[in-house]
């Protein structure tokens, strides 16, 4: 009876682990497009034709080139704020310790 209580403990352990790893791998795929340069360019590119297209209606003359101020913004506020981050998360968690 202990043996059949023993496998049955071991083989839920093992479903319980597969589940972390299935969620782990998730969790890196959504990291990895988070920091994904195909992620940052696409959505440059999106605002970009998006500004683009409001300042053509509106009547701008020189929409195309405008409409670099909006992806030029989103472009840098990614390249700076990973910086940023690891600074915070180390003055933060250096406290706590």
């Amino acid at each position: 009876m202990e043996n059949k209580l023993t496998d049955e403990r071991l083989q839920n352990i093992e479903q319980q682990l597969e589940i972390i790893r299935q969620r782990n791998s998730r969790v890196e795929a959504d990291k990895a497009w988070e920091a994904s340069l195909m992620r940052i360019g696409t959505i440059c590119l999106i605002t970009y034709l998006v500004a683009a297209l409001l300042l053509y209606v509106i009547g701008a003359h020189r929409f195309f080139l405008d409409a670099l101020v909006p992806s030029l913004g989103f472009f840098l506020s990614t390249q700076s704020l990973p910086p940023i981050k690891r600074w915070w998360i180390k003055c933060r968690y250096q406290l706590k310790q």
